[in-house]
């Protein structure tokens, strides 16, 4: 076995004087030559001495020494921990000490008692964790399963699930490795299968209606995708329809609050400024955050599209008309999904409704949409008879004007005369409204509006 350079190499005389001093690169080599001189015993810590004389005493008698550690002072003030053997030369020469640094052997030790620590740290916040989840899971009154995504097969159940589901009492058998979709009614695996791909793509899903189990029981179910060392996992929640299916007494009172909670459609209350005061879980995965303190007492604007004009709009239609109807729009989820909705609204019959109902409508995965209508009016254009009377330049002209004016006017109308709104809405600035106000001489009936204001 080889060994690197030494660190200090001490030339001494019979005596035990320092004659010769040679460092290795990693050692500052300035005044050096100021050990010369020096009895070997005089330049060691306090407690070293003894073992200085030792090892001189032993290379004496049997040419070589043992190890020892000593700490070696240097010039200028600096100590340093080195490993010794003293060796004797031939003659009257005198001696070799050659002493390797301990340093690099404490740093190493130090770096593992750190490690080790931090290992330990991390395998106890582990555990709390894994100690916090299993109560959350265990304890939870919503039936919750974890299937693995690459064959759909069952990793856990919590106790509530196995009630719910029925799962833990089939023939013996263990829940853990179980087939789920054998126990999905088959009209619904193709839904299933789909809103796994939601989740695969976009981290959760909607709700979807699944009937599970021989009596077909269904089951509101939501799906989201977690991460796992072993793979990915889907998560499933199950919540009941609150529906009887097995010709129960269909006169109980049904709780109107908590089939809204179930709708698959996120659902929204507002108040007059645009204020959300209840929302169920559908739009909660919608926006993709995980509690209704994130979204009360935010305005629905938040996450809409076109944040100044869509709320305004929709609050403007619902005063002036108490309903909107399939009002398209994109909303932005706090994680960055956008999302293509649809978009229903009503408020009480009173002139200025004091709390508005919003119905949300994921509609990205339809596979074609039919053009919404807009409104009943309608954009008179140059008649036939002006061919020949009019240059092909001029009727067009006039035609964009008519069009421009009236998707002003159109734009106005629907934000109540809100000018900034309107051009957010037609995607112009305000300075570029203002032009086409003037062009077309609708700048007394926005500044009138504006003195009602």
């Amino acid at each position: 076995m080889s060994i690197g350079r030494p660190d200090v190499t001490l030339l001494l005389d019979k005596d035990g004087i320092i004659r010769d001093v040679t460092l290795s690169d990693a050692e500052p080599k300035d005044r050096a030559l100021d050990l010369i001189g020096q009895p070997w015993v005089d330049t060691v810590a306090d407690l070293g001495g003894d073992k200085v004389r030792s090892m001189v005493e032993d290379a004496r008698a049997s040419r070589v020494s043992a190890f020892r550690q000593v700490t070696q002072r240097l010039p200028g003030g600096r100590e340093i921990l080195l490993e010794f053997t003293t060796v004797r030369l031939e003659g009257s020469a005198g001696f070799i000490a050659v002493g390797r640094s301990l340093q690099a052997v404490a740093d190493l030790q130090s770096k593992l008692i750190a490690a080790q620590q931090a290992m330990e740290r991390d395998y106890w916040k582990l555990r709390q964790v894994e100690s916090r989840y299993r109560i959350l899971f265990d304890a939870s009154a919503e039936a919750v399963v974890l299937i693995r995504a690459i064959d759909l097969r069952i990793v856990e159940a919590n106790p509530a699930a196995l009630r719910a589901l029925g799962l833990a009492a089939q023939k013996g058998k263990a829940i853990a490795g179980r087939e789920l979709l054998p126990e999905l009614a088959a009209e619904d695996r193709e839904s299933f299968q789909a809103a796994l791909a939601q989740a695969r793509e976009q981290g959760r899903a909607p709700g979807i209606l699944l009937h599970l189990g021989r009596e077909a029981q269904p089951w509101i179910v939501r799906v989201s995708l977690l991460t796992a060392e072993a793979g990915p996992l889907y998560m499933l929640q199950f919540a009941p329809t609150g529906v009887a299916v097995n010709g129960g007494d269909l006169g109980e009172a049904v709780s109107t609050e908590d089939l809204i909670e179930r709708v698959p459609d996120g659902f929204v209350v507002i108040d007059e400024d645009g204020i959300v005061v209840r929302a169920n879980r559908a739009f909660l995965d919608l926006v993709q955050v995980g509690g209704r303190g994130t979204v009360a007492g935010e305005r629905l604007s938040r996450w809409l599209g076109r944040p100044g004009a869509d709320l305004t709009v929709l609050l403007s239609t619902v005063r002036q008309h108490g309903v909107v109807r399939m009002f398209s729009t994109t909303l932005h989820g706090e994680l960055g999904l956008d999302t293509e909705i649809e978009i229903s609204a009503v408020g009480a019959y009173d002139p200025s409704p004091k709390f508005i109902g919003v119905l949300i409508r994921d509609v990205s995965r339809r596979l074609s949409q039919t053009p919404v209508e807009r409104g009943p009016d309608v954009i008179h254009l140059p008649a036939a008879e002006e061919i020949g009377r009019s240059t092909l330049r001029k009727l067009v002209k006039q035609t964009v004007q008519m069009v421009e004016r009236h998707y002003v006017e159109a734009a106005l109308r629907m934000t109540g005369d809100n000018r900034t709104a309107a051009a957010e809405l037609l995607g112009l600035s305000r300075q570029n409204l203002y032009a086409k106000l003037d062009r077309y001489g609708l700048t007394d009936r926005a500044d009138a509006s504006d003195r009602d204001a």
